[in-house]
């Protein structure tokens, strides 16, 4: 079977859905603006090396407990931003496709499933907390996670918007870099 693996913002998705929702569910519920002084000091934290990446997405996450009726706003978001798959994507797609996203589980699920694709690894992010089960899916962890779900060492091709993907372009037969609507190969170098 022929495995193409997808990273999402940036590549398949036009901007970065995770981003987008939280400005989505800003304008929808002004109210989730009570932690923005929680998501400040975390940014700051991080830029001084205080705290890691995942402790930044967490308290960026603090919005989420504020959040009235979760799912019924992340359907709401998709209906208003599925247009922003790329139409190469959509031209390109086969069900046997993997996402591997550094944004949240419960906001891919559901285009993910609107796509009919096979399957999305991304960021274990409680809808309801704003916690994050594990480490958060980006670099080297997409690797981890690709093959402690499919127990190979290889993807056939991979698609990606940015380097920090590099740890699976060179477990990739062939890599391809997106840039906006094209899609070119990804010249790796040993070492990169």
């Amino acid at each position: 079977m022929l495995m193409n693996v997808y990273d999402f913002d940036g590549t398949v998705y036009a901007g970065d859905s995770t981003v987008d929702f939280y400005f989505f569910c800003l304008r929808k519920q002004p109210g989730i603006l009570r932690v923005g002084g929680k998501q400040i000091k975390g940014f700051f934290l991080y830029k001084l090396k205080k705290i890691d990446k995942t402790q930044f997405k967490e308290s960026f996450f603090s919005f989420l407990p504020l959040i009235k009726k979760k799912e019924n706003m992340v359907k709401d978001f998709w209906i208003l931003n599925e247009k922003k798959i790329r139409t190469w994507y959509w031209e390109n797609k086969k069900k046997s496709d993997i996402i591997i996203s550094v944004s949240p589980e419960f906001l891919l699920f559901p285009v993910t499933e609107k796509l009919d694709i096979q399957d999305v690894i991304a960021t274990k992010v409680d809808i309801n907390t704003g916690k994050i089960d594990g480490k958060n899916c980006r670099g080297k962890e997409k690797v981890v996670r690709f093959q402690e779900k499919y127990k190979l060492e290889e993807i056939d091709n991979f698609y990606s918007d940015s380097d920090a993907d590099l740890p699976l372009a060179t477990i990739a037969k062939r890599a391809y870099k997106v840039k906006g609507m094209q899609v070119q190969g990804w010249k790796i170098s040993i070492s990169s």
